[in-house]
């Protein structure tokens, strides 16, 4: 089974978002993962929020801090926004997303967050 990790700074918003599309895009199909180099206390209330609104929830997800074993649990390692801090491992392949944070932003703008990943994960599920 393929595996993606999507790792974030704080795991509390793009990269639960992210994991959320692709669970239910994947079917089961991959194994999907996520974490972030300095986890939140808790989830983004507007990340869940908005998700919310097209059927997925994220709520019971968790930040967490990723380690090696998720690390080397997958083959897709997806960054967003943490630079050096984000690890790299020989062999993984990588993609970076640009994304904007959505912590601090008002709904409409996370709202675009929330579409802009989606499209990125429809992507990358297509080309594994």
């Amino acid at each position: 089974m393929s595996g993606i990790l999507f790792l974030c700074i704080h795991n509390a918003g793009r990269s639960q978002m992210a994991a959320g599309f692709a669970r239910e895009l994947s079917g089961d199909k991959v194994l999907i993962l996520s974490g972030g180099s300095e986890p939140a206390d808790k989830i983004n209330s507007v990340a869940v929020e908005v998700m919310r609104e097209i059927g997925i929830d994220i709520s019971s997800y968790v930040p967490q801090k990723y380690n090696d074993e998720l690390l080397n649990a997958v083959d897709v390692v997806v960054t967003m926004g943490c630079g050096d801090t984000c690890p790299y491992i020989p062999g993984k392949r990588y993609v970076d997303w640009p994304l904007d944070d959505p912590k601090g932003q008002p709904l409409d703008e996370v709202r675009r967050i929330r579409d802009e990943i989606k499209n990125r994960v429809t992507e990358l599920l297509a080309q594994l």
